[in-house]
């Protein structure tokens, strides 16, 4: 049998710590600060991410070099016969389509198999989970990516923004749009499919963002994902880019209204943030797809 290592990026939430105690290989995924480039967790926490992105600094995304993402599957090639990769979706950053590239070339084809099964944040962590239980029952690597592409549609994500001006920053809406939400304290909450980003419903004020975000949960767990839910299959999943007492505020109020239910909740990467904003909260679902 096959010795299969799993590798992601820094999109998934995934921290040093359980990188390291699972042997998840987590690539840093860069970004650009006032023109100095930096990679989350390397030279940069999220922490300081957020602080810097609330003084209002100028801040960018970017894809990891071919060459960092060579280098650490030839690492990983030195310790196992294959490679199950997951990184951010498709829909949200072309490193995903550049890695599945990579992997038609020798020394890779064959042994690095590239899922892009439309994920990021919490649901992308849920996914590398997966692929280990999926290791441990026995699947290749191959199947492991042809199984996470299958349920790829199996996952949703709300989240809640602050305000609007980093999406008006990243041109995805007008500027006169995010100005008359921010006079009128209006929290969008945006809902997250596979690589689509689009409005849910517009909140006046925080606490109604969140109520919403719970009430679509609901809905969601009544009718999409209702035969996963009454199985036990379905994963609630939660997210931030808020400080930690606001993220344990949120991570009770989920619990609260669904009880008996685990909670996973990962802080928000850098580059996520760079579009979100900080100070947004998110709650999803993902389904096993075993």
């Amino acid at each position: 049998m096959s010795k299969i290592g799993i590798m992601t990026d820094s999109h998934s939430g995934i921290l040093e710590q359980e990188a390291h105690e699972n042997h998840i290989y987590v690539l840093p995924m860069p970004f650009i600060v006032n023109g100095t480039v930096y990679h989350e967790g390397v030279n940069m926490t999220r922490s300081e991410f957020y602080e810097k992105l609330r003084g209002g600094i100028d801040v960018a995304t970017s894809q990891p070099s071919p060459q960092d993402v060579m280098e650490m599957w030839d690492a990983m090639l030195k310790e196992y016969d294959e490679i199950v990769y997951i990184p951010i979706s498709s829909g949200l950053s072309g490193s995903c389509m550049t890695a599945q590239a990579l992997a038609q070339d020798e020394p890779y084809a064959g042994r690095v198999f590239v899922v892009d099964n439309g994920r990021c944040a919490t649901p992308l962590h849920q996914s590398v989970l997966d692929a280990m239980k999926m290791i441990k029952a026995g699947y290749t690597a191959e199947q492991i990516k042809k199984r996470l592409e299958e349920t790829r549609e199996q996952m949703i994500i709300y989240v809640g923004l602050s305000t609007l001006e980093y999406l008006k920053k990243g041109g995805r809406i007008k500027a006169g749009v995010a100005t008359i939400a921010n006079v009128l304290n209006i929290k969008p909450v945006m809902k997250f499919t596979t690589g689509t980003l689009d409005v849910y419903q517009k909140c006046r004020g925080i606490k109604n963002a969140r109520k919403a975000m719970i009430d679509a949960m609901k809905t969601e767990f009544e009718t999409t994902f209702k035969k996963a839910y009454d199985a036990g299959k379905v994963h609630l999943l939660a997210a931030s880019s808020c400080v930690a007492e606001v993220t344990a505020d949120w991570v009770k109020q989920i619990k609260e209204n669904f009880p008996g239910m685990e909670v996973r909740c990962d802080e928000l990467s850098c580059g996520l943030t760079c579009h979100i904003g900080p100070d947004g909260l998110g709650i999803g679902c993902s389904v096993d797809p075993m």
